[in-house]
């Protein structure tokens, strides 16, 4: 019979373990991303620079616009992280499809995890904001909704550039569960700050199976034909969903579209790619 001591140890060790397999995975993302563009990968089809001044709110799940995306073009969006397992893993399955993506981050999670903040950066990704601690900002108060707003984004901007500021490098900005005000969404467009809403999301905040999340987001996809997507990579469903649905838009001939600030749209998506600008 095994002892109380041995099966402590024995889960250490599968602790460490899954560690180093994590950790490795995410080495050999940041060489294929070094790599990228490859034959027969996925890819980033074009950079577009989003302009505050003229695009101040997008997403047809809460706003009358949304980007100027073509047919079969896809943005694609993460929230609530970063979290180490399974950002890791996210970041891994773009990284081998050479893929870019926007993540909104919670500020708490940032302080706890700047090398994961830094790394997300690192490998190309857009950094965008998502409060401290992701509360609803619909029953409080402007100057509370407008200090808890600033905090996450100082905690973003210190894990990324090691000085704590209210304002974002990357103005982009999502609220926890889309529950903005007239007053919030007006202070943040005061501010040149674009907000985020979704064309559509996976639901993977609801309990099901990996397999079950493709065929939801998939079906949802087939209807809209493009749009911004919405996925949650703390959800260990989502990273381990997230390949085959890579594999699913590249065998279907959408095209991935990376949103940087407009002010960094010198940035191309591959050597000689197509930037552009929304007006």
């Amino acid at each position: 019979m095994i002892n109380m001591h041995t099966r402590k140890t024995a889960l250490k060790l599968a602790n460490v373990l899954v560690v180093i397999l994590v950790a490795s995975m995410g080495s050999v993302a940041a060489a294929h991303a070094a790599d990228c563009p490859r034959p027969g990968t996925l890819g980033t089809s074009r950079v577009l620079a989003v302009d505050a001044a003229t695009t101040p709110r997008v997403g047809l799940k809460s706003f009358p616009q949304t980007l100027p995306l073509g047919d079969h073009e896809v943005v694609l969006t993460f929230d609530d992280g970063p979290w180490p397992a399974t950002t890791s893993l996210v970041l891994a399955a773009l990284a081998r499809e050479c893929v870019r993506a926007t993540f909104f981050l919670i500020g708490r999670s940032a302080s706890e995890h700047p090398e994961l903040v830094r790394r997300i950066a690192a490998e190309g990704h857009t950094i965008g904001h998502h409060t401290w601690r992701h509360p609803s900002l619909k029953r409080t108060t402007l100057s509370a909704a407008t200090e808890e707003i600033d905090r996450g984004i100082a905690a973003d901007e210190m894990a990324l550039h090691g000085a704590a500021t209210r304002i974002p490098s990357t103005p982009f900005f999502r609220f926890p569960g889309f529950e903005s005000t007239p007053a919030t969404l007006e202070m943040l467009q005061s501010r040149g700050i674009v907000v985020f809403g979704a064309d559509l999301w996976a639901s993977d905040w609801n309990p099901m199976t990996p397999a079950q999340e493709l065929k939801l987001v998939t079906d949802r996809l087939a209807a809209a034909g493009k749009g911004i997507i919405l996925l949650h990579d703390p959800k260990t469903r989502t990273a381990a969903m997230l390949p085959a649905f890579l594999r699913y838009l590249a065998d279907h001939h959408y095209r991935v579209v990376h949103l940087v600030p407009a002010a960094h749209d010198h940035v191309p998506a591959k050597p000689g790619g197509d930037v552009s600008r929304v007006r």
